[in-house]
């Protein structure tokens, strides 16, 4: 079974790290030593960084080679985590998102008419292992009209849908300065 679902080549999944037993006895010391290997290189790239903006100004500090280096080294070791994390544990752990905490106070406060948040939705896709004339294209479709669904379906519960959007390769980034229900798709 070909699995390219994840962009990078991985010719097999093995049965038993993404099959639907719990797993143990796993030997986590080179996921551990990567994670080592990973703080390192972002240590490395705040003081490099530090040091640069100290030279430079900002634009020229973002294009410095030894910055952009250490970027590479850190999305490096990003990837090999992923990796030993897919192959061992059978995760698509999304461990390089970003996520600002726009809520302020205890998350158990009492909420009052007109608070939001966003919630979101992933899927990991791949076309099956046989010739058929699925395509990862017309996959948004199906993903665009589930999000109708849902939409329609928290409007009928009393719910305020102020806008929703479905994208390919990572979240939707809504824009909370617009106004109206517009589908983002």
């Amino acid at each position: 079974m070909s699995d390219e679902h994840d962009g990078h080549g991985h010719d097999e999944h093995d049965p038993t790290s993404h099959g639907g037993e719990p797993l143990t006895g796993v030997e986590a010391g080179d996921l551990h030593a990567t994670v080592d290997e990973l703080s390192a290189a972002l240590h490395a790239y705040v003081e490099t960084a530090v040091g640069v903006r100290a030279e430079f100004g900002a634009r020229e500090a973002d294009e410095d080679p030894r910055v952009l280096a250490l970027e590479q080294r850190v999305g490096t070791l990003n990837a090999r985590l992923y990796d030993l994390l897919h192959d061992r544990l059978g995760l698509h752990a999304d461990l390089t998102g970003m996520t600002w905490d726009d809520t302020e106070g205890d998350d158990d406060a009492p909420v009052s008419p007109g608070d939001h948040d966003t919630f979101h939705l992933g899927f990991v896709v791949e076309l099956p292992p046989t010739v058929s004339d699925l395509t990862l294209d017309a996959v948004i479709d199906i993903v665009d009209d589930g999000g109708a669904q849902i939409a329609r379906t928290l409007g009928d519960r009393g719910y305020v849908v102020g806008e929703w959007g479905a994208g390919r390769g990572g979240p939707v980034l809504l824009d909370e300065d617009d106004e109206g229900t517009e589908d983002d798709a």
